[in-house]
C-alpha cells in the first residue's frame, strides 16, 4: 500500500499528469517537473497518466500510442522518480495488465458501478481509485467502495469530479467531501476534470480552465485528503483534454497557494 494520506508535513497528496500518455520523452519532462516542485512543496505525489482514452467523444478521436507502450513509459516513470503512478482501467480483463506496471488503478467515473471492473481492480492488491459518477450522490459511493473492500482489498480512494448539471456542466458539491469522508477513505478532488463541459456540438469537450485555481481552493479549504490535476506543457496541442488541463508552467503558483491554505486550516 503506497502511504500518501500520513505526511509529515501535513499535506494533501496530489495525483497529477498528462490526460493520456502522448509519448515517452513527455511524460518524463512532465513527472521530472513536477516531482521537482512537488518535493520541495513537500507534497505527495502520484504520476497520473492514462495509458489509453477509452471514453471518447468521436471515432477519430485519439487513443493512445499502444497499450503496452505506455504501460511501459509509465512503469520508467516510477523507476527513474521513484513515485507511485496511476492509471486508469476500463475493463475487468485489463486491471491485472495494468497493476504490472502502476501502483494505483482508476476506474473511471461512467464505470463506477460495474461491479466486476471494480472486484478485478481489487483482486490485483493495488491501490483502488474510484471516481464518483456525475449521475450518483456522494453517499451512493460507499457501496462501490464496499465492493472492493468485500473482495479483499481495503486500499480504496474516492474521487469528487463534479455532477451532471444539465446537458453541458458539471458542479461540485462541496457536502460530499466530508460525505464520503466518513466512510473511511481518502477523498480526492478531480480539478480539471470538474471543469469539463461535455456534449459540445462540435463533439469535442470543452473546459473552463480559468476556474481551477477556484475549484482547487475550495477543495483544499473544506479538507480534501487529495487533488487529482491534468496537466501539459502545452494544453492547445494536447491530444485530450486540453480544454480543462492547467498549464505546466502554472502549477508551482497553484500548488504553493494551497499549501498556505491547508497550513491555515490545520491551526
Amino acid at each position: 500500500m503506497i502511504e500518501l494520506t500520513n505526511n509529515p508535513a501535513g499535506n494533501f497528496f496530489l495525483l497529477a499528469g498528462p490526460c493520456v500518455i502522448e509519448g515517452e520523452e513527455m511524460a518524463m519532462r512532465i513527472a521530472e517537473r513536477v516531482v521537482d516542485i512537488t518535493t520541495r512543496l513537500n507534497i505527495p505525489y502520484v504520476f497520473k497518466g492514462s495509458y489509453r482514452k477509452a471514453n471518447r467523444s468521436r471515432l477519430d478521436s485519439f487513443t493512445g500510442i499502444g497499450d503496452e507502450k505506455a504501460l511501459r513509459v509509465l512503469r520508467k516513470v516510477h523507476d527513474t522518480f521513484g513515485i507511485p503512478t496511476v492509471t486508469d482501467i476500463h475493463t475487468a480483463e485489463e486491471a491485472a495488465m495494468a497493476a504490472e506496471y502502476v501502483d494505483v488503478l482508476q476506474i473511471p467515473a461512467f464505470l463506477c458501478r460495474q461491479t466486476d471492473l471494480l472486484v478485478a481492480a481489487a483482486h490485483t492488491g493495488r491501490v483502488v481509485n474510484i471516481k464518483k459518477g456525475q449521475f450518483l450522490s456522494p453517499q451512493a459511493m460507499r457501496f462501490a467502495a464496499e465492493k472492493v473492500v468485500e473482495a479483499g482489498n481495503p486500499h480504496v480512494m474516492l474521487t469528487e469530479r463534479g455532477t451532471t448539471f444539465g446537458y453541458q456542466d458539471l458542479i461540485v458539491d462541496y457536502r460530499g467531501i466530508p460525505e464520503m469522508q466518513a466512510f473511511g477513505y481518502p477523498v480526492i478532488v478531480d480539478v480539471t476534470h470538474s471543469l469539463q463541459q461535455p456534449n459540445q456540438t462540435s463533439g469535442v469537450t470543452g473546459g473552463m480552465p480559468q476556474l481551477i485555481e477556484t475549484i482547487a481552493k475550495a477543495g483544499i479549504a473544506v479538507g480534501a485528503d487529495g487533488l487529482f490535476i491534468e496537466t501539459h506543457e502545452d494544453p492547445t496541442v494536447a491530444k485530450s483534454d486540453g480544454a480543462n488541463m492547467l498549464k505546466l508552467d502554472l502549477l508551482e503558483g497553484l500548488l504553493t497557494k494551497l499549501v498556505r491554505i491547508r497550513e491555515a486550516i490545520r491551526v
